[in-house]
Protein backbone atom coordinates (compact mmCIF):
# COMPACT_ATOMS: atom_id res chain seq x y z
CA UNK A 1 0.00 0.00 0.00
CA UNK A 2 1.40 3.37 -1.01
CA UNK A 3 0.84 6.03 1.65
CA UNK A 4 -0.34 9.53 0.81
CA UNK A 5 2.21 10.96 3.25
CA UNK A 6 5.13 9.67 5.30
CA UNK A 7 6.56 11.31 8.38
CA UNK A 8 9.75 10.45 10.22
CA UNK A 9 9.50 10.40 14.01
CA UNK A 10 12.56 8.19 14.53
CA UNK A 11 14.43 9.28 17.64
CA UNK A 12 11.45 11.05 19.18
CA UNK A 13 10.01 9.87 22.49
CA UNK A 14 6.40 9.56 23.60
CA UNK A 15 4.18 11.50 23.01
CA UNK A 16 5.91 13.28 20.10
CA UNK A 17 5.44 10.57 17.42
CA UNK A 18 1.67 10.55 17.99
CA UNK A 19 1.50 14.35 18.12
CA UNK A 20 3.35 14.59 14.79
CA UNK A 21 0.96 12.03 13.31
CA UNK A 22 -2.07 13.90 14.65
CA UNK A 23 -0.85 17.14 13.06
CA UNK A 24 -0.13 15.42 9.74
CA UNK A 25 -3.55 13.73 9.69
CA UNK A 26 -5.25 17.10 10.20
CA UNK A 27 -3.86 18.24 6.84
CA UNK A 28 -4.83 15.09 4.92
CA UNK A 29 -8.10 14.37 3.16
CA UNK A 30 -10.47 11.72 4.59
CA UNK A 31 -9.42 8.13 3.80
CA UNK A 32 -5.81 9.20 3.14
CA UNK A 33 -3.11 6.87 4.44
CA UNK A 34 -0.30 8.12 6.65
CA UNK A 35 2.91 6.15 7.21
CA UNK A 36 4.80 7.02 10.38
CA UNK A 37 8.33 5.85 11.11
CA UNK A 38 9.03 5.70 14.84
CA UNK A 39 11.64 4.11 17.08
CA UNK A 40 10.10 4.63 20.54
CA UNK A 41 8.89 1.20 21.76
CA UNK A 42 5.83 2.88 23.30
CA UNK A 43 4.70 3.77 19.77
CA UNK A 44 3.57 0.17 19.34
CA UNK A 45 1.00 0.81 22.07
CA UNK A 46 0.36 4.49 21.42
CA UNK A 47 -0.60 4.38 17.74
CA UNK A 48 -3.35 1.73 17.99
CA UNK A 49 -4.73 3.52 21.05
CA UNK A 50 -4.62 6.92 19.36
CA UNK A 51 -6.44 5.55 16.30
CA UNK A 52 -9.15 3.94 18.43
CA UNK A 53 -9.68 7.18 20.36
CA UNK A 54 -9.62 9.47 17.31
CA UNK A 55 -11.66 7.21 15.02
CA UNK A 56 -8.87 6.56 12.51
CA UNK A 57 -8.19 3.07 11.15
CA UNK A 58 -4.96 1.48 12.34
CA UNK A 59 -3.75 -0.55 9.36
CA UNK A 60 -0.84 -2.18 11.16
CA UNK A 61 2.84 -1.97 11.82
CA UNK A 62 5.94 -3.41 10.24
CA UNK A 63 9.35 -3.70 11.87
CA UNK A 64 12.20 -1.85 10.18
CA UNK A 65 15.10 -3.85 11.68
CA UNK A 66 17.82 -2.05 9.74
CA UNK A 67 16.66 1.22 11.35
CA UNK A 68 15.64 -0.15 14.78
CA UNK A 69 12.18 1.28 14.19
CA UNK A 70 8.65 0.47 13.03
CA UNK A 71 6.49 1.75 10.23
CA UNK A 72 2.87 2.40 11.22
CA UNK A 73 0.04 2.81 8.72
CA UNK A 74 -3.01 4.88 9.59
CA UNK A 75 -6.05 5.62 7.43
CA UNK A 76 -7.64 8.94 8.27
CA UNK A 77 -11.25 8.73 9.33
CA UNK A 78 -13.83 9.64 6.70
CA UNK A 79 -16.04 10.90 9.53
CA UNK A 80 -13.98 13.96 10.46
CA UNK A 81 -15.91 16.57 12.37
Amino acid sequence: MKPDLEIDAVGLKCPLPVLKAQKALADLHPDAVLRVLASDPMSRIDFPHFCAQAGHEFLGEKAQPHQDSWAFLIRKSSDET
